[in-house]
């Protein structure tokens, strides 16, 4: 059985990944508002990336015979300045959501909920993932800053970038 502090703190990052999707979505809408439009796919493709988080963790719970607790969703910025701003700000939030997987983690050590630890290992490895891709972009924007030039290729790029869904199981 899974204990109320691993319930609660699970529907918290259902939460924060539903959150991260809106985020995303409206980085989306500004790349839309300026014509960069394959930046605008890589955050719409980010965004579903979010929603499979946020399903996976709620089937996750749907699983274990747990209750999920929706909670309201905060409203995302949409004031942004430039690409690099806006991946500045991608890096800060993936780095503080792999700060919530990693407290999920040891919270799951605590109250000996081993099924919930080895889940959330998805979860690190994940994250993982997500900064070091960010963190590609921004070492690319810096290589290159606002050269319209440069911005058109790496905008064909992202263009690229197809959804592929996410799956635990």
């Amino acid at each position: 059985m899974i204990s109320d502090k691993v319930r609660n703190i699970l529907n918290e990052q259902i939460n924060k990944e539903f959150y991260s999707a809106y985020l995303y979505l409206a980085m989306s809408a500004y790349f839309d508002e300026i014509g960069l439009y394959g930046f605008s796919n890589w955050t719409k493709v980010q965004a579903r990336e979010e929603v499979d988080h946020g399903m996976i963790l709620f089937d996750y719970l749907i699983d274990r015979n747990t209750k999920v607790e929706l909670m309201s969703i905060d409203t995302p910025d949409s004031e942004f300045t430039s690409p690099m701003q806006v991946f500045e700000k991608i890096l800060s939030h993936e780095i503080s959501v792999t700060e919530s997987i990693n407290r999920v983690a040891a919270l799951s050590d605590d109250e000996c909920d081993l099924a919930t630890r080895n889940f959330i290992n998805w979860y690190i490895a994940e994250q993982v993932e997500e900064e070091a891709a960010v963190r590609d972009v921004i070492t690319k924007l810096g290589m290159f800053g606002d050269e319209k030039a440069s911005l058109y290729l790496l905008d064909r790029e992202f263009k690229e970038r197809d959804y592929r869904a996410h799956s635990y199981k």
